[in-house]
């Protein structure tokens, strides 16, 4: 029994899961989404006057079940990991493209991993209610695809961060920020990508979303696939002491895409004015399917060469502190990278060294702050000086005598 309120951890969750490993069937899908909560389950629902977007009935024709309300996020980062290190699974990547194509040997244990589409945050709520409708059909695909073969499955359904935080009214304001910045930062981290030649460590490279947008209407999230999963190619990345490429290649990425390449351009040069080499982002390129070339140059990406880079918006809005600035044939493209940290030479033990940030010490707020406040003291010193300028008489008339007279001169 979870208690209201229970937070499962990672140690409690793999004991819960024991069950799974121990039983006389060893076939476990794994259906792994961007985000999702227990409150989904409600919010999303025909009380609200919402179109029920989940109509399997997996709990209620199973012959066990078990719903957790809430789980670590570092819990569900590691579950592949746990999962495949609790057996000798056979490990199937499954996406919504190649459900129908499921190939399975009953024979054999088997660990499928099917990767449902994301959950963007920056469209509207009937997207995101569409989009949990279409992960539900898959599901149900899926499910009923191994039910008409009489394989006997396990299934988990679950996501890598929550889509919604539950706040405690009873904690203080003070607590309470500290306690939101944690999840946060909780809920967003994960290993970043590592490149390596031999034994060696030559490119980090990292992001809390890392999305792209096609014509403006089709939206590819790669966050999952590059970090957590790790369902991309990256043999074709290069480094080297002066020049360092970071490629990324995607198989079907979304329908319609067969393939997707991603090249992150990176050049270490010696500077003369500051006498010290730095490293600079000079590029990033898009292959689509082969042919359909996209670049991009960069403003604002470089940082001293011993140093990561890291800036919290990189895309191609005029809005971000560092721009993604894309060519003609690039202009169907919107790129959305948020937290982004790259290195791409001089990497220590495999971990990131001190990261120059993106945003100067004088921000647009600073700067507003500081002209404010000139203003406010030029106003301030003139009143004071005008009053200072102020004079009084000497004389003053006397009523019983004549009457005073000042000569114009005075």
């Amino acid at each position: 029994a979870v208690h209201e309120g229970q937070v499962v951890s990672a140690q409690e969750l793999t004991l819960l899961l024991q069950p799974l490993f121990t039983q006389n069937s060893r076939n476990l899908v794994l259906f792994l989404q961007d985000r999702l909560s227990i409150d989904d389950f409600t919010y999303f629902s025909e009380s609200y006057g919402n179109k029920n977007p989940f109509q399997n009935e997996i709990l209620q024709s199973s012959p066990s079940s078990l719903v957790l309300p809430a789980v670590d996020c570092k819990a569900t980062r590691g579950l592949l990991s746990v999962l495949q290190e609790s057996g000798d699974w056979k490990l199937t990547n499954v996406t919504s493209l190649n459900v129908s194509q499921l190939e399975l040997n009953a024979s054999n244990p088997n660990l499928l991993v099917v990767q449902l589409q994301p959950l963007a945050s920056d469209l509207k709520e009937i997207s995101t209610l569409e989009a949990i409708a279409e992960n539900d059909k898959i599901i149900g695909r899926v499910t009923m695809d191994l039910q008409e073969r009489g394989i006997h499955f396990s299934v988990i359904y679950t996501a890598v961060r929550p889509s919604r935080i539950s706040r405690r009214t009873d904690v203080v304001a003070e607590l309470r920020r500290r306690l939101m910045a944690d999840e946060e930062e909780d809920s967003l981290s994960y290993p970043p990508l590592n490149v390596t030649t031999g034994n060696l460590t030559c490119i980090l490279f990292y992001a809390s979303n890392f999305s792209l947008k096609a014509n403006s209407s089709v939206l590819i999230d790669l966050t999952n696939a590059t970090f957590l999963t790790q369902n991309v190619d990256i043999s074709a990345s290069e480094c080297s002491d002066s020049n360092t490429t970071l490629s990324l290649k995607y198989t079907k990425p979304v329908n319609g895409i067969s393939s997707l390449e991603i090249r992150f351009l990176m050049t270490n040069k010696f500077y003369e004015v500051s006498a010290r080499n730095w490293s600079t982002l000079d590029s990033v390129e898009i292959v689509q399917d082969g042919e359909k070339f996209a670049k991009f140059t960069v403003s604002g990406i470089s940082a001293p060469a011993e140093y990561s880079f890291h800036c919290q918006l990189v895309g191609t809005s005029n809005l971000y502190p560092a721009r993604l600035i894309p060519s003609d044939e690039a202009k169907n493209w919107d790129v959305v990278i948020s937290e982004l940290q790259i290195q791409g030479f001089n990497i220590v033990n495999n971990q990131f060294a001190y990261a120059s940030d993106c945003t100067g010490f004088f921000t647009p707020g600073i700067w507003m702050g500081l002209v404010t406040s000139i203003i406010l003291l030029w106003i301030l010193t003139y009143g004071i000086h005008m009053i200072m300028q102020l004079t009084t008489n000497s004389r003053f008339d006397d009523p019983k005598g004549p009457a005073l007279s000042v000569p114009q001169t005075e």
